[in-house]
């Protein structure tokens, strides 16, 4: 750089810049004539995850805070599920689903993570259909996302949520596949009080959309289990309205899917348990 730089006129004469000024000058040249780099646009992008969690964040205080929820917006933050789970989908004929799972964990906006979780895991058919879980928080919301295969590759191919199906109970939801053969699931919904209340729906991917097969009331002292024979659900089938934390009859019923319809098959009166008297 010559330092001989002209930078400014007194009384007609010229003066020379003092060399501060030439080596500020100089710098700020460089620093224009440098190549902008992937490196360092990388640097200035956002980080889709760090969006995910706000976006998860906001879900859930809206539904704790009983805001205005904005379908957008759980939109937004599902289709980035979305795209974890496509891309692991097809990237492998046998998904590692214990890795994504383990991603889709390092997802979590909330510490602790109480009622926060999102979990991929497969149904039945052939090829087969996946389920991606998915709670935003503690009371809400959640949905189901149902990915299947389309001539050799994994994408979207169905949603539960409470803006496409309007009765359902998007509350601390557990996913439950019932059939090896038929994509055919139960959806848990609630059972986080004291007395354990949830409800209990079926349902199916038939290969375009979601059938809904059956609903349950509300049980309280609720349990399940999937086994090779179908769907067992206790439940206590006759409350005592007034000590709400007692039952007077337990009840056990076994559910199939067969001849294409959601049936109870089995429904049996459980013996009395008898507790013993408090000293």
């Amino acid at each position: 750089m010559n330092s001989k730089i002209i930078w400014a006129f007194r009384g007609g004469r010229p003066k020379q810049a003092p060399a501060f000024i030439v080596e500020m000058f100089a710098r700020l040249l460089l620093i224009a004539l440098l190549p902008i780099t992937p490196g360092l646009l990388g640097q200035n992008s956002s980080d889709p995850s760090a969006e995910f969690k706000r976006l998860a964040s906001e879900l859930s205080a809206a539904r704790l805070g009983g805001g205005t929820e904005i379908e957008s917006l759980q939109e937004k933050a599902l289709a980035y599920l979305d795209s974890i789970a496509a891309s692991t989908l097809n990237s492998s004929s046998s998904p590692d689903l214990d890795a994504i799972n383990q991603r889709l964990a390092g997802l979590v906006s909330h510490t602790p993570p109480i009622g926060e979780n999102y979990r991929l895991l497969k149904l039945g058919g052939t090829p087969a259909a996946y389920a991606l879980l998915v709670n935003f928080g503690q009371g809400g919301p959640a949905a189901v996302r149902i990915y299947a295969s389309t001539n050799g590759r994994y994408g979207s191919a169905a949603r539960i949520d409470r803006f496409t199906q309007k009765d359902f109970f998007d509350s601390d939801i557990e996913i439950v596949p019932v059939s090896m053969n038929e994509n055919v699931f139960v959806i848990v919904s609630g059972r986080t009080d004291d007395l354990s209340t949830g409800l209990f729906s079926a349902w199916r991917f038939d290969g375009h959309g979601i059938v809904a097969l059956w609903s349950s009331d509300l049980l309280q002292q609720s349990n399940y289990e999937a086994e090779a024979d179908g769907f067992h659900l206790t439940y206590c089938g006759q409350p005592d309205d007034d000590h709400p934390s007692q039952c007077n009859k337990m009840t056990r019923d076994l559910y199939r899917y067969q001849d294409g319809a959601w049936k109870r098959v089995e429904s049996t009166d459980l013996p009395e348990v008898k507790t013993a008297p408090q000293p």
